[in-house]
């Protein structure tokens, strides 16, 4: 049975590191896929639960020389304090380094102006001043190192332990066996060692303080939960933490008090906000029967549910989940950095190899052809390509969340911004879903509100959408509706009701050809309403005809601005929908849209996408029905409207929690934000190492210097992903991007 699970990896400090855990994971017996996250520091793992054990999984990431634990098991206190320990041990060690190194760098810069102050050039001094950095501070470097080449594989730390080593030993041997050169000076390195590792801890201290604010997203929605719940046992009320509510628990919420889980009312009316989940900034009217869901605030009345989600089934947490699964996914672009780093740290060896050997055999300064072959393997270290994709990706995923959009992966942020075809389901997408009176059109003597209020008492007993708009409609405007003194449905054609002695047909004209009532000159209204789209009913008493009352599926708000939008941006804007031609194209013109697919049966969708797919274009099919399932997961991304069905949203790619289509082009635009970001970061990252290797071969880098520089790299990478913070993706900006 294929089942997927998630590990906790620690010790993991570069992109090589990722791809020598994926490797070992991928090649494993039984299992399916691995994926693991440099920057969330995971292994997500499908495998067949037959042929392999999550506890083989964990033993042999651990024999790699990394730290696994399942996620299941590591609670997210326990992985704060994780983090925050990490950082304070980054911090005190970096402190003792920076202090040890003080007097090495001061050292270096004095013999570069020929002033010899005796006991900072003072050999044995540095020695003592540099061995504790090497060996104890430095000594995560070396463990890595073995771990690394003891699975016949190479990494950022050996590349580290390499230089540092070659440095520092150079040093050695020129204590002992150097004599006192001009100025009473020996060639001493022990600066470079020092400061290469003080300043790839600086780099790694300040990396692992930024990708803790990657996560922001994630803490902000575990912010939003309730913390206690007020529930009744055996007839008394208790406040307990709201972890351990159970289902079937009756829970009491009172007016400002969050909702601490997801349940139904049995008892008492309140006003919801739900501005967390859907955007919606009006409170939703609730009544016994409604939903409510948890980490929403009650606004006004007291009421009682009962249990229904809790802990992880809640929908507050399979958000979590959403944006912790994207977050740890990888863009398939992130591929080619790490087929890069797999195959970089052995070419870095090498050309180092080489570049001391050449400098040594023209020059024969042995000196010289240290310091250029460790500037080398200093500069080359993949740090910042390892974190050029997943940390545009976390910042980009969680900033989606914090605006109601939900991207299940990195690979879908990635497809995203390439979408130049929009496919809108009409129904409940484009509109709102719920018919609604759209005319009252009075024929005889009766006022318009008269023509409402027996139009209302005779749909009351109505189920049909259409009866059940013009009772919600009547309702709205007089309150309580009073019941007709006989009501009987004539399926597929009307109503016929009896009030106040008053015999009432209201329905199709079929109705009335039937009951032959005289239509007189009302065709051209009939044409006019229906080709807005609209169903018209007419409504008879006593056998006169008295009104047309129109019904029509209403435009959401915002639909029009939002398509006006895509097309602003160079996408296709296409309706699909049952609907005949007439009404569809009725819909289309209200909201700017030329591409019409009308009359198209719910199982034709998947082929009309896969239509515009042949025809070359990357497509976003939009839908929130389950008849839109099959064309959400056809599509080359599918979004589904948050406020729709489970099954539509569990088939798309992408869920926009709002219901609002204006969040299409607000998700196109984060996606092509978080490319530019990915593609800024990874040619940065080449660049730098495509400069800065031939720069050290040349002998034109100290090896301090390189390793001042491959720190900062990684700083600037995750600098210029976390300033994805500040993209507003309600700006429009001008043409496609």
């Amino acid at each position: 049975m294929l089942r997927k699970d998630t590990i906790k990896i620690a010790g993991m400090s570069c992109a090589a590191c990722s791809a020598k855990v994926e490797k070992k994971l991928s090649k494993m017996t039984g299992v399916n896929k691995a994926n693991v996250n440099l920057t969330t520091e995971k292994a997500t793992v499908e495998f067949d639960t037959n042929k392999v054990k999550v506890s083989e999984l964990i033993k042999a990431v651990q024999l790699l020389g990394y730290g696994a634990e399942k996620v299941e098991e590591i609670t997210r206190d326990h992985e704060k304090d994780q983090r925050e320990k990490e950082i304070s041990r980054l911090r005190i060690t970096l402190v003792i380094s920076a202090v040890l190194s003080s007097p090495l760098i001061a050292a270096m810069l004095l013999a570069l102006l020929q002033i010899d102050v005796p006991y900072l050039h003072n050999a044995y001094f540095q020695l003592i001043l540099a061995t504790p950095i090497q060996f104890v501070i430095g000594f995560r470097f070396y463990k890595h190192a073995f771990y690394a080449l003891r699975s016949r594989s190479a990494n950022m730390d050996v590349l580290i332990a390499m230089g540092t080593s070659a440095a520092y030993f150079f040093s050695v041997y020129n204590v002992f066996y150097q004599t006192v050169q001009i100025g009473g000076m020996k060639d001493l390195y022990f600066e470079a060692a020092a400061v290469i590792i003080t300043l790839i801890l600086l780099g790694k201290y300040l990396e692992v303080v930024a990708k803790g604010k990657t996560s922001e997203a994630i803490k902000k929605l575990l912010g939003l939960q309730a913390k206690t719940a007020r529930v009744v046992r055996n007839g008394i009320e208790e406040d307990i933490p709201f972890e351990e509510v159970q289902t079937g628990d009756i829970v009491i919420v009172r007016p400002g008090e969050k909702i601490p889980v997801d349940g139904k009312i049995i008892q008492g009316v309140s006003s919801i906000d739900e501005a967390m989940l859907t955007g919606e900034s009006l409170p939703v009217e609730k009544k016994p029967g409604d939903f409510v869901i948890g980490a929403t605030i009650n606004k006004v009345g007291t009421f009682k549910f009962e249990a229904t989600k809790v802990g992880k089934d809640t929908v507050l947490s399979q958000i979590v989940k959403m944006v912790e699964d994207a977050q740890g996914s990888k863009a398939p672009i992130q591929k080619i950095a790490d087929q890069v780093s797999g195959i970089f740290v052995p070419i870095v060896v090498g050309i180092a190899v080489i570049t001391f050997l050449i400098w040594y055999f023209t020059t024969w300064d042995l000196n010289k052809a240290i310091v250029s072959s460790v500037a080398v393997l200093v500069i080359a270290c993949p740090c910042a390509l390892g974190l050029a994709t997943p940390t545009a990706i976390m910042v980009g995923t969680g900033k989606g969340a914090e605006n109601g959009i939900l991207i299940k992966g990195g690979e879908h942020l990635e497809t995203a911004y390439k979408i130049n075809a929009v496919v809108l389901d009409k129904t409940g997408t484009i509109t709102k879903g719920q018919p609604e009176v759209t005319d009252i059109i009075t024929l005889g003597s009766l006022k318009r509100k008269e023509v409402l209020r027996l139009a209302s008492i005779s749909e009351k007993s109505s189920e049909h959408p259409l009866g059940v708009a013009i009772y919600e409609n009547g309702k709205r405007e007089f309150g309580t509706i009073m019941d007709a003194d006989n009501f009987e449905a004539i399926p597929g054609k009307g109503v016929l009701a009896t009030i106040e002695d008053k015999t009432i047909y209201l329905g199709t004209r079929k109705l009335m050809k039937e009951k032959e009532i005289d239509l007189g000159l009302i065709e051209a209204i009939l044409t006019r309403l229906e080709d807005e789209g609209k169903t018209a009913m007419l409504m008879a008493i006593n056998n006169t005809l008295e009104a047309i009352i129109a019904v029509a599926d209403t435009v959401k708000e915002n639909s029009k601005e939002a398509i006006a939008d895509l097309i602003r941006m160079g996408i296709e804007v296409y309706m699909i929908t049952g609907d005949n031609k007439r009404t569809a194209l009725s819909i289309a013109k209200q909201v700017g849209i030329t591409n019409v697919l009308a009359e198209v049966l719910p199982e034709n969708k998947a082929l009309e996408v896969e239509k515009l797919k042949s025809q070359g274009k990357i497509v976003a099919m939009v839908g929130d029905g389950i008849n839109d399932a099959p064309a959400l997961a056809t599509a080359n991304i599918g979004m589904a409207i948050g406020t729709g069905t489970d099954v539509a949203i569990e088939a798309a790619d992408i869920t926009l929690m709002r219901g609002d289509l204006r969040t299409i082009p607000l998700a196109i635009r984060l996606s092509r934000k978080t490319m530019n970001k990915i593609k800024q970061n990874l040619f940065w990252a080449f660049l730098y190492n495509i400069i800065g290797i031939p720069f050290a071969a040349f002998g034109f880098l100290n090896p301090m210097i390189a390793g001042g520089a491959m720190a900062f790299s990684s700083v600037s990478v995750v600098t210029n992903s976390l300033s994805l913070k500040r993209f507003n993706p309600n700006n429009k900006g001008k043409g496609k991007g």
